[in-house]
């Protein structure tokens, strides 16, 4: 059966993104998955967890109505493409594993060398041809498969805390306004992340 979302919902995701590629589909595949069992969020009644910052993400939030700027958008910096969903109302929740194997094993060693290749401006125009290939088809796979087939579904971890508004305080040292759970004291005077580093590194 494959994708089963409406040709506009899936143009809107490519042009929010950019352009076409299979990062971007596994977030239209996730998106559906949400929209299918746990709804949409108007404002922070759908929660997502990702654990990439790769493309699909901007599916994600395009599907889903989870964004960053709501905080119902929660990256947790683990390099996997797994996306966990929980919907508040009732706690319902999932996580989202990619799994490459049931899609045909994924791009192998050779295609992962052409997409090295391609981000260091290397690649030849025949390799960009086999590796631009290879993202058309491999894409393709990703939207016509089944989504028990495109994920595996596990369960989710504790359900993330609410958004909340912090007080700002201004740095001591360049004079901006930071978020007061991400400043630093040193002797006396607060500091935002980045000051508080440069005079740790001059001590």
């Amino acid at each position: 059966m494959g994708c089963a979302l409406d040709e506009e919902l899936i143009d809107k995701a490519r042009d929010f993104h950019g352009h076409w590629c299979p990062g971007l589909a596994i977030g239209i595949r996730a998106g559906e998955w949400v929209r299918q069992n746990l709804g949409t969020s108007a404002d922070e009644e759908i929660v997502a967890v990702v654990e990439t910052d790769a493309c699909g993400v901007d599916a994600i939030q395009v599907l889903t109505g989870c964004t960053f700027g709501k905080g119902n958008l929660i990256y947790s910096d683990q390099g996997k493409q797994a996306y966990s969903f929980y919907r508040r109302g009732d706690g319902k929740s999932a996580r989202l594993v990619l799994d490459n194997q049931k899609l045909g094993g994924g791009p192998d060693d050779q295609i992962a060398a052409l997409f090295q290749k391609s981000a260091q401006g290397t690649i030849s125009a025949e390799e960009q041809q086999v590796l631009n290939d290879f993202k058309e088809g491999w894409a393709k796979t990703i939207m016509e498969a089944e989504l028990d087939d495109v994920f595996v579904i596990k369960q989710a971890g504790p359900m993330p805390k609410k958004a909340r508004i912090m007080k700002s305080i201004v740095c001591a040292e360049c004079g901006e306004a930071t978020m007061e759970t991400r400043t630093r004291n040193m002797h006396g005077q607060t500091f935002c992340q980045a000051c508080f580093a440069q005079r740790e590194s001059r001590m």
